[in-house]
């Protein structure tokens, strides 16, 4: 596929204990910036979600950010965003971005950021989307969930092409070389093209 022109970005609400986090984050936005690549994000001023953003914005990118109305409430959202999007609930807001996008990565994150990249790579099994899912393994943060994928396929609950979908890896060149080259043919598709998202 040719380069993503809607970059999906899940990670943290914070920014780890280590500043390569937040460093990492910050080179991601400046890059995705230089390649006139707009960021969709779930709308965060705080942690690695405001690092990236701030990144974005200070290259003169594109950021779109959609959060649910009660985080708004709560003060959380981003200011300066190119566009807000304000939904009523995470499901909204999960489906949005999506719908935004055509890729999908994670940086470091918790739940959350797990939450919402499963739910693509689940999507993406069944053939609701062809588009690229990546991990950016900063510090080798990811390390032990590639391993548990590798597990997964070991184990015989994941078929190996599903698995050679997803990206691991710490150099964003690569990252970025891979999304260009991608065309989705791992990805099972299960329910048909009719359900594939144009």
């Amino acid at each position: 596929m040719p380069q993503p022109k809607a970059l999906c970005v899940y990670c943290g609400s914070s920014s780890g204990k280590y500043p390569v986090y937040a460093d990492s984050a910050r080179a991601f936005g400046t890059e995705m910036a230089r390649r006139g690549i707009a960021l969709v994000y779930g709308g965060g001023k705080i942690g690695l979600m405001g690092t990236v953003a701030d990144a974005v914005l200070a290259g003169d990118g594109k950021v779109i950010g959609v959060i649910p109305r009660q985080l708004v409430e709560l003060e959380v959202a981003h200011p300066e965003l190119s566009e807000l999007v304000v939904v009523d609930t995470m499901h909204q807001r999960k489906t949005r971005m999506y719908e935004l996008s055509d890729a999908f990565v994670a940086l470091p994150g918790g739940f959350g950021t797990l939450d919402e990249m499963f739910e693509m790579l689940t999507w993406a099994q069944l053939g609701l989307h062809r588009y690229p899912c990546a991990f950016f393994d900063v510090r080798g943060y990811y390390a032990e969930l590639r391993a548990m994928m590798d597990h997964m396929v070991d184990e015989g609950f994941v078929r190996s092409g599903q698995r050679d979908s997803v990206w691991f890896g710490d150099s964003m060149a690569a990252l970025f070389d891979w999304m260009d080259d991608y065309d989705g043919g791992h990805a099972a598709r299960v329910i048909g093209p009719s359900s594939v998202k144009a």
